[in-house]
């Protein structure tokens, strides 16, 4: 069974930073791309970063400059640093991974449970 686990979420204060793991785990030959979302209260769930198995990456404009994807794919591990936070970064994080490789199959889509990223002062 494949599947995904976020962490590194918490409280933290305006201008801080924060780093977010993703870790996919099960029977896996590779994962094309991985990326991270996020979803406030009252907003719908917008793409935050994306990162493809070749390193090519791209973030929303809201965060550019600010955040950094990268990705370990011998681990098929997802990482997303987050630097100069501020209360509207608050939200629920959540990571997908795209055509996931696995013994038999390909999983088309699969989505983590999220964690909570909370920047108030």
């Amino acid at each position: 069974q494949v599947q995904l686990v976020e962490s590194g979420g918490g409280l933290v204060q305006p201008g801080g930073s924060l780093r977010l793991s993703c870790a996919a785990s099960g029977s896996i030959f590779s994962i094309t791309a991985m990326g991270w979302y996020r979803q406030a209260p009252g907003k719908r769930r917008e793409l935050v970063a994306h990162i493809t198995s070749a390193g090519s990456t791209k973030f929303a404009d809201s965060v550019k400059g600010r955040f950094t994807i990268s990705r370990d794919n011998a681990k098929n591990t997802v990482y997303l640093q987050m630097n100069t936070l501020s209360p509207e970064d608050t939200a629920a994080y959540y990571c997908k991974a795209d055509r996931i490789y696995t013994t038999g199959r390909v999983i088309a889509e699969l989505w983590g449970q999220g964690t909570q990223v909370t920047v108030s002062s």
